[in-house]
């Protein structure tokens, strides 16, 4: 009997955010492979199933086992949260499996940034670009240039991973890099822990931003020379016409 992984996005934290197909794709699955933080959300689904945990820096190895299971011929679920393609397993996994004749169906979730740009209201209604800090896999120089980059450009910007204890001064460092393009009154938001316990939001400046204690848990947005506050909320207007 040939198996199958689903590659599942589920989504910023809450069940009501995960999709009805990746929540079909677990149940159908008697495996459930992921990083322990993620599978605690989602643990209630889980009672039945054979569960697969390994942690931060062992994700080839977790990629490898759910492609054995599969190859055994069991349904295996993988799981990101947030979107399994942003920042996610998908493409790890269907690397690992290149060599494999399993068959990975990748099921998309609700992103980080989408979960908290709308908690903030609407800033990401213009084009953005993601980025992540972390320099863990990426060389800071690369970081360093696209911040460069998507700054000059003025696109609204997404930050990953913003700081952690070993990099608490890198979020400082980006605005650095940044503030060229950026004016110190341009409007930012951040969402802590997004759809999950003790979340907190809020809007800044630019220039406050620097000085912003973030950490792994935290997503920043960084508005254009666009983005205002409306009712609290922060909007980038695409420009419609008549407004």
């Amino acid at each position: 009997m040939k198996g199958k992984i689903y590659c599942i996005g589920t989504g910023p934290g809450k069940e009501d955010l995960i999709s009805e197909r990746a929540l079909k794709a677990i149940k159908e699955s008697s495996v459930v492979a992921g990083y322990g933080v993620y599978t605690d959300l989602i643990s209630n689904l889980l009672e039945d199933k054979e569960v697969i945990v390994t942690p931060m820096k062992q994700e080839a190895l977790r990629c490898e086992m759910a492609v054995k299971k599969a190859e055994e011929g069991s349904i295996v679920s993988m799981i990101s949260s947030g979107d399994a393609g942003v920042y996610g397993m998908a493409g790890l996994l269907i690397e690992m499996a290149e060599k494999s004749d399993v068959e990975i169906e990748v099921i998309p979730g609700i992103s980080a940034v989408l979960a908290a740009a709308a908690k903030l209201g609407a800033p990401l209604t213009h084009d953005f670009a993601v980025i992540s800090l972390s320099d863990l896999l990426t060389p800071w120089e690369k970081i360093e240039k696209r911040l460069k980059a998507a700054s000059e450009a003025e696109f609204i910007i997404a930050i990953y991973n913003p700081s952690s204890k070993k990099r608490a001064d890198y979020l400082r460092k980006a605005c650095e890099i940044m503030a060229e393009h950026i004016d110190e009154n341009t409007l930012c938001g951040y969402v802590r822990n997004c759809e999950r316990e003790n979340e907190e939001k809020g809007i800044l400046t630019f220039k406050e931003l620097k000085d912003f204690q973030a950490d792994m848990f935290t997503l920043i947005i960084i508005g254009n020379s666009t983005t205002k506050l409306i009712k609290n909320q922060l909007v980038t207007p695409r420009g419609y016409k008549g407004i």
